[in-house]
């Protein structure tokens, strides 16, 4: 995208900001180990494979989409940590989510996978230096410090657990 011009500190991570509430990135990090930790395993299986709209994803995709999208983020932190170079590109959720094969697996291995996901990226931000959280990171149009990343991670799964709140719960009847 070379004539596509660069954002500093894109209109989403406001929402960022806003959805963890100003906490400090190692706060956000677990706050968000706690959510998963805190999640209603049976809740999640009475709903099952049900969505509250024709289209939408199941529990399962979201919970896969979330995983996958914190494997990139971090893959994208650690480009930037290292000075690698490389511009990561844009990837799209949706090609991801249809050819995901998360309504085969169950909601105990998602919440796994995605509690040890969470975990290893908190030793991962937690092992750079304020240096390396400080740097600006730079996307394929727009730039943000890399401890955004972090904070976009979690924000990811603020938002996606407030959906599943409000239109997944009221399906388990």
């Amino acid at each position: 995208m070379p004539n596509q011009e660069v954002k500093n500190n894109p209109a989403f991570l406001a929402y960022v900001y806003q959805l963890n509430e100003g906490n400090e990135l190692a706060e956000a990090l677990k706050l968000s180990l706690k959510a998963i930790n805190d999640i209603d395993i049976a809740q999640f299986n009475r709903i099952g494979l049900k969505t509250y709209e024709e289209g939408k994803w199941t529990i399962h995709k979201i919970l896969q989409h979330l995983i996958d999208w914190e494997r990139i983020w971090c893959f994208r932190a650690i480009i930037f940590a290292r000075g690698e170079g490389t511009t990561p590109v844009a990837h799209d959720q949706e090609i991801m989510g249809k050819n995901s094969n998360a309504n085969e697996l169950s909601i105990e291995q998602l919440v796994n996978e995605l509690r040890i996901v969470r975990q290893s990226s908190m030793m991962m931000f937690e092992s750079f230096s304020k240096e390396i959280l400080d740097t600006n990171c730079r996307f394929f149009e727009y730039e943000m410090p890399l401890f955004a990343i972090g904070l976009t991670i979690t924000a990811h799964q603020i938002h996606h657990f407030k959906v599943i709140k409000e239109r997944y719960v009221p399906l388990d009847k």
